[in-house]
């Protein structure tokens, strides 16, 4: 990376944290993200940008065009919050009960500004165009990066990166995969209609409490023996309720679940056969039953060669030893929706250190990452411009 890059990147830092904790202290769910939006809109407009509002929703996009034609590639950041109530006793604490940003994408969102700031005063030596996507509502499904998709997100573009800061990664190390990353999120439930009577006359009655366990059993066999053991999946339920007393046998009953995998067949093998166990118990224990199963975002798919591509650039510009490769992870990122129309690449950057507000699990409700971390982010957006779009002496 140019000196004079790095220089204005350093000198960013401090207003990068700054924006951080800001969003940080007024987070936004999910679709409503209003003035988040509106406050990187603003941001945006400051640089001298070309800036778009209202994409797909809440979306916004930035453009930095070059003073002559080139490549296209887009960077995205997300910017919504999660509905906990944050426990971290911190200057830039969550300033709204119940919203917290427990995921990074304050951090995303920020590190991006900055990027935007560095690059706005480069326009007279990039030989190309930088799309910066920030986008709404990665944390609920729809999502807003299909419906940006839709609006024109990716119009033109003709690569697309994205990065997500990691509590699990160690500072100054970033994650880089070939590949399958991050894994299909579906959703289930079903509700199970029995027949309902007093507890010491069963035979009068179609119990839903014992017809759900044996569902919630048999649904554990799924991956245990009806997938094949090197195709990762995952069939977990979380929600099992009924009963309203202790001498009463409940007459309906409700099992809500996530899947995840990251085959494609196996996640139509799963939902089909989550359908067949719960049709052949009911059916024999005199029950009925509503099956509902709904697609979350597909798995999050790396380009190989852009894969290659950026490892190999995160060597150059970051160091030979800063790029890593982790596990997938079976989380879900709607990040897959860009992948599946561009070659990008999606990667994870450490916030990890030996402090300990930094070790918290994402979604966590002590959540937080080192904010070095944002100046990392920062250096390998721009080590991506400098060797997709690239600059003139």
């Amino acid at each position: 990376m140019t000196e004079s890059l790095v220089n204005k990147l350093k000198e960013e830092k401090e207003q990068v944290i700054n924006w951080r904790r800001y969003f940080h202290q007024h987070p936004e769910l999910s679709f409503q993200e209003t003035k988040t939006a509106a406050y990187i809109a603003e941001t945006l407009k400051g640089f001298g940008l070309e800036v778009i509002t209202n994409v797909g929703g809440n979306g916004v996009l930035a453009y930095i065009r070059g003073d002559k034609a080139g490549p296209v590639i887009a960077l995205r950041a997300d910017f919504d919050a999660l509905p906990i109530q944050e426990q971290n006793d911190v200057p830039y604490r969550s300033e709204v009960d119940g919203v917290m940003h427990a995921c990074g994408h304050d951090g995303h969102a920020s590190a991006l500004l900055g990027v935007a700031k560095v690059l706005s005063s480069e326009t007279h030596r990039l030989k190309g165009t930088i799309v910066l996507i920030f986008q709404h509502a990665e944390e609920l499904i729809p999502g807003g990066a299909k419906s940006m998709i839709e609006a024109g997100a990716l119009d033109g573009v003709e690569k697309v990166f994205g990065a997500h800061v990691s509590s699990d990664i160690p500072l100054g190390k970033v994650a880089i995969r070939e590949g399958a990353v991050m894994a299909a999120a579906d959703t289930f439930s079903i509700q199970i209609q029995g027949k309902g009577g007093h507890g010491a006359k069963p035979h009068t009655t179609v119990d839903s409490i014992a017809l759900g366990s044996q569902i919630v059993n048999y649904l554990q066999q799924i991956v245990s023996r009806r997938v094949n053991p090197i195709d990762p999946a995952v069939v977990t339920v979380g929600v099992f309720q009924s009963g309203t007393a202790f001498n009463v046998i409940a007459d309906t009953a409700k099992i809500e679940g996530t899947v995840r995998t990251y085959n494609p067949d196996t996640r139509i093998f799963i939902e089909g056969e989550i359908e067949r166990i719960v049709e052949g118990l009911c059916h024999a224990s005199h029950a009925s039953y509503q099956y509902e199963y709904t697609r979350g975002y597909p798995a999050l798919v790396n380009d190989e060669a852009e894969t290659a591509k950026v490892r190999e650039i995160t060597k150059k510009h970051l160091g030979e030893d800063v790029p890593i490769i982790v596990a997938p992870i079976l989380g879900g990122e709607d990040f897959a929706y860009y992948l599946k129309e561009k070659p990008g690449v999606f990667f994870h950057v450490g916030g990890r250190t030996d402090e300990e507000h930094t070790q918290f699990p994402h979604h966590h409700p002590r959540f937080d990452f080192d904010e070095d971390a944002l100046h990392e982010i920062g250096k390998m957006f721009l080590a991506i411009v400098e060797e997709y779009v690239g600059f003139r002496d």
